[in-house]
């Protein structure tokens, strides 16, 4: 677990950042925003740069909206494209990492051989011992699984210390902070408490599988410069969630 109070050193060796489509849109109604793809990317120049083996599974929700469209079409056929949206997103990323000097390697579930890697574990655990930033597309391969799935699933693979699950809010919330004024902030929180609760983290397949592998999660904002490096070097911002979690609530400020 991450202690309180930042150190000299990160707390996490290695870890794996969850983006959401949504991400890449910052404020622009355009699928993708450059200054937001940049944002993301600096940070993450930032802790590779120090040392910290990171690779990120990346949404597509951006791109294509799949609970939109669901209802037009079968489920398959929408998961696929929303599959693909991921893909030109783990592009952009790869773009502009590489764009401020940072080595990456995109690999995908689905095999596009003239556009990425395709996904194999050993693989991508090299890739990261060697410095690479390793960013995952193309979810799982499969259809009904989300990216919160992959996300967990390739944090599990790889040996990933944590999860940085980053979002548009400060972390997670007993309400929706934008509806509710009383609405507090939870500082940490156990796996089975998210679950009753039903409260936003990951989906529940994807808490379910770390939960049973004793995997943290952080939930953070991320739209702010030096995020993710606060969290890996252990800054109490955002919220844990994980084994013997405290159960701490921060008042809106």
């Amino acid at each position: 677990m991450a202690v309180a109070g930042a150190g000299s050193q990160p707390v996490y060796k290695r870890v794996l950042l969850k983006l959401s489509g949504e991400a890449f849109a910052g404020s622009s109604p355009d699928p993708i925003d450059t200054e937001a793809v940049y944002l993301i990317a600096n940070q993450v120049k930032e802790v590779a740069r120090a040392g910290v083996e990171l690779a990120t599974v990346v949404g597509g929700g951006n791109i294509w909206r799949g609970n939109f469209a669901r209802g037009e079409m079968d489920r398959p056929s929408a998961d696929y494209m929303g599959m693909l949206a991921t893909v030109i997103n783990a592009l952009a990323l790869q773009d502009a990492l590489e764009n401020i000097g940072v080595v990456t390697r995109v690999q995908t579930a689905i095999s596009m051989h003239q556009v990425a890697e395709p996904y194999i574990r050993r693989r991508a655990i090299r890739h990261l011992e060697k410095g690479r930033v390793v960013i995952f597309g193309a979810g799982t391969g499969n259809p009904y699984f989300t990216t919160d799935t992959t996300a967990a699933l390739r944090a599990l693979e790889i040996g990933a210390e944590a999860i940085l699950k980053a979002t548009q809010v400060d972390g997670v919330y007993s309400a929706d902070p934008k509806k509710d004024p009383t609405a507090q902030r939870f500082l940490s929180l156990e796996y089975l408490e998210v679950l009753q609760r039903g409260l936003e983290v990951l989906d529940n397949t994807a808490l379910t599988l770390c939960m049973d592998n004793g995997l943290p999660i952080i939930v953070f904002e991320m739209m702010k410069q030096g995020n993710i490096k606060k969290v890996i070097w252990g800054e109490p911002i955002g919220t844990f969630v994980g084994r013997a979690a405290k159960k701490d609530v921060a008042p809106v400020i």
